[in-house]
């Protein structure tokens, strides 16, 4: 595993000792998050649609964080600090409630299988962890090219009353001016579909901080005895 030394990577070890992403951006810009930000393409381009606002870019895969790195390194932009953390012990640990304005979830591991569809990050405690972290009229992105997932995403989402669509439909394969990752166009370039669902938060919701159990992938700290 390549050690990464580039300054906008963030140790977990460093955000604790900090004690929070205001202090490490040095401004309280509101947050948005990408998980799953593979070389950071994604991250990149709506980063400097939004100079207004502070992204974490996270992966679990050392290779794709440093590229990330690279690219925004030499994208010159100030508002992007990345990290290589799971994303739902960030989410709990670290940056709790009302705490992002958008959550961005782009093409993640679809788990094809029938018996490992329930390492899917995207289901009903996904949510409710979501939900706690977002502010009032958050957004909640997610795309993805299998078709599957982007079907039973969009169910999942549509259903769940605490949200409301962005359009009338429960996904749209059109993509309007969602930024387009590198990996995203090839498949576009093959003629295949995007699903792309993109929901807010409702105002007014009493969201209980949410028990989330050890799953798939999920770091938890050492218990103390």
């Amino acid at each position: 595993m390549t050690l990464i030394t580039s300054p906008v990577f963030i140790p977990e070890a460093h955000l604790k000792n900090t004690g929070s992403f205001a202090a490490l951006f040095g401004n309280d810009h509101p947050l948005s998050l990408e998980i799953g930000c593979g070389i950071g393409d994604f991250v990149v381009q709506i980063a400097a649609r939004h100079p207004e606002r502070n992204f974490i870019a996270i992966d679990i895969f050392n290779q794709g964080c440093r590229q990330t790195c690279s690219r925004i390194e030499r994208s010159g932009l100030t508002n992007i600090l990345m990290m290589r953390i799971e994303a739902r012990y960030l989410m709990h640990e670290y940056l709790g409630k009302n705490s992002l304005q958008a959550i961005y979830i782009n093409c993640p591991d679809p788990w094809p299988k029938k018996r490992q569809r329930k390492r899917r990050l995207l289901n009903h405690d996904f949510l409710d962890l979501s939900l706690y972290c977002l502010q009032d009229h958050g957004e909640l992105n997610f795309c993805t090219d299998f078709v599957d997932y982007g079907e039973s995403a969009a169910d999942l989402l549509h259903r769940d009353t605490r949200f409301e669509n962005f359009t009338t439909t429960p996904y749209s394969h059109d993509l309007g001016d969602y930024p387009v990752s590198k990996y995203m166009q090839r498949f576009l370039d093959l003629g295949q579909p995007i699903f792309l669902c993109r929901y807010r938060k409702k105002t007014g919701l009493k969201i209980e901080t949410p028990n989330l159990s050890k799953g798939f992938r999920l770091r938890w700290p050492k218990e103390k005895n």
